[in-house]
C-alpha cells in the first residue's frame, strides 16, 4: 500500500498500528501508553491470551488475535508462561470488558498496563489477518497515547528502519542468566501448581533455556524427571558437570540460524556424547541445524491452538498448539534424520528423529498451555527412556 500522505485520524482514536508498507490502522489504545516496534503476526487460538502474551517465543512481535473477545476472562497470576510478558503488544477487535471469571484477579487491560504492554482495540482483525496471510508478517509500530497525539511520519520511519527478525538472536537476550532447579508440577483447580511433585530419584534432565515456557518444565516434572535449567550460553562442559541423564532444548524467539551460531556447537557435542535429547520449537530447529539441515523464514508462520499434525508412524492426526515463524527445510535433512510429523496445513516439517543418536524433536508445543493435550505423551516418551543418574 502506498504511503498515507495525510491519514485521517478518526475522532476518539487513541491507538494506532503503522506498518512498514505505509498502512495506518487506527483504534482505541489500552494497557500501557507508549510505542513498540516489531513484527506483526496473528494467533488463531480462542483461549489462552495471557499465556500467549507471556510466551517468550513472542519476543519482538505484536500479536493480532483473530478471536474477537480478548480480555473477557481477565488476568491472574497462574496463567503465565514466564515471569513477565514478552510479546510487545496486541491488536484486538472488541473493547476489553470487565472480567467475567472466578479466577480473575484483575482486568486484562490493567495487566497489560502493569507490564508495559500496548494494546489496540476496535481493529478489523479479520482484514489484518488476511493481509498477513497474503503478504507475510510485516514490520510495524504499535502506539498508544491517551491524548491521541501521534507523529505518523516518525512511526512509519521507525517501522521501515527495523531490520526484522531474520538474523536476530533473541534467545540469548531473554534466557535465564544462571542455573536454577524446577519442581512445580501441572496445575489443578484444587491445588494450583503442585510443589515438589517431581520424582527426587528420577532421571536428571538439564533443560537449555532459549526462551523456555514454564509449562514445558511442569510437564517434564509430571513425567517423573528432576529438572535443572541452564542459560542458552551454557557450555558443554558446564552442562556435563551437572551429570544429566538427558538434555532438553527449549522453545524461544528469533532466528534459529542466528541462535545456532553459539548453540549448535554445544548441541553437536551433546549428540556426540550420546546423551538422549528432546527439542521443542526453536529446540527442534536447532537440532536440525546441528545435523546439517537448514532453516527458512516462513511467510506467515504458524500460531494458534488448532493446528493439525500428522504422525507418520501410524497416520494419527494430533491437534496441536504452534508458535513459530521459521521452519526446518525438509529437503536439507541428512539421511540420519527422519521426519516423524508433518503439518497438514502446508506440509512443513513438524517433527524429526535421528536414526543414529537418541534424539528427537517437534516443531509444535506438546505442553500446549492452555491446550490441546494430544501430544503430551512426548514428555513421557522422553523421560521414561532415561536412566537415573546418581
Amino acid at each position: 500500500m502506498a504511503d498515507a500522505k495525510a491519514p485521517v485520524q478518526p475522532k476518539g482514536a487513541t491507538g494506532v498500528l503503522v506498518l512498514a508498507d505505509g498502512s495506518v490502522i487506527w483504534g482505541h489504545g489500552f494497557g500501557a501508553e507508549g510505542v513498540a516496534l516489531g513484527e506483526v503476526c496473528f494467533n488463531t487460538a480462542m483461549t489462552g491470551y495471557q499465556e500467549v502474551m507471556s510466551d517468550p517465543s513472542y519476543a519482538g512481535q505484536i500479536i493480532t488475535f483473530t478471536f474477537p473477545h480478548i480480555g473477557n476472562v481477565g488476568a491472574n497470576d497462574d496463567d503465565i508462561e514466564s515471569p513477565n510478558p514478552h510479546a510487545l503488544g496486541c491488536v484486538v477487535r472488541e473493547p476489553v470488558t470487565p472480567a467475567a471469571n472466578f479466577r480473575s484477579q484483575r482486568r486484562f487491560d490493567d495487566w497489560m498496563k502493569k507490564w508495559g504492554r500496548i494494546g489496540i482495540s476496535g481493529v478489523d482483525t479479520r482484514a489484518l489477518t488476511k493481509r498477513i496471510r497474503t503478504g507475510g508478517a510485516p514490520n510495524g509500530v504499535i502506539a498508544h497515547n491517551k491524548a491521541g497525539q501521534f507523529n505518523i511520519k516518525q512511526l512509519l520511519s521507525q517501522a521501515r528502519g527495523w531490520p526484522g527478525l531474520e538474523g536476530m538472536d533473541l534467545a540469548s537476550v531473554i534466557s535465564a542468566t544462571q542455573n536454577y532447579g524446577w519442581d512445580d508440577g501441572l496445575w489443578t483447580l484444587q491445588g494450583g501448581y503442585g510443589s515438589h511433585s517431581g520424582n527426587p530419584n528420577g532421571p536428571h534432565v538439564v533443560a537449555i533455556d532459549y526462551g523456555m515456557k514454564h509449562n514445558i518444565l511442569r510437564n517434564l516434572v509430571a513425567a517423573g524427571a528432576r529438572v535443572t535449567v541452564v542459560p542458552a550460553t551454557a557450555t558443554f562442559d558446564e552442562i556435563m558437570a551437572l551429570k544429566p541423564a538427558g538434555i532438553f532444548l527449549s522453545n524461544g524467539p528469533g532466528d534459529p540460524a542466528a541462535t545456532g551460531v553459539h548453540a549448535v556447537p554445544t548441541i553437536q557435542k551433546i549428540l556426540n556424547a550420546g546423551l538422549p535429547l528432546f527439542g521443542i520449537c526453536l529446540g527442534h530447529q536447532l537440532l536440525g541445524l546441528a545435523v546439517g539441515a537448514k532453516t527458512l523464514k516462513m511467510t506467515q508462520g504458524h500460531r494458534g491452538a488448532n493446528h493439525p499434525v500428522k504422525r507418520l508412524s501410524d497416520g494419527r492426526v494430533e491437534i496441536t498448539s504452534m508458535n513459530h515463524g521459521f521452519a526446518v527445510d525438509t529437503d536439507t535433512l541428512p539421511p540420519t534424520a527422519r521426519p516423524t510429523h508433518i503439518s497438514l496445513f502446508d506440509g512443513t516439517l513438524a517433527g524429526l528423529e535421528l536414526t543414529d543418536r537418541p534424539a528427537f524433536s517437534v516443531q509444535y508445543h506438546p505442553e500446549a498451555s492452555p491446550g490441546p493435550q494430544d501430544s503430551q505423551y512426548l514428555f513421557q516418551k522422553f523421560v521414561s527412556a532415561l536412566e537415573p543418574v546418581a
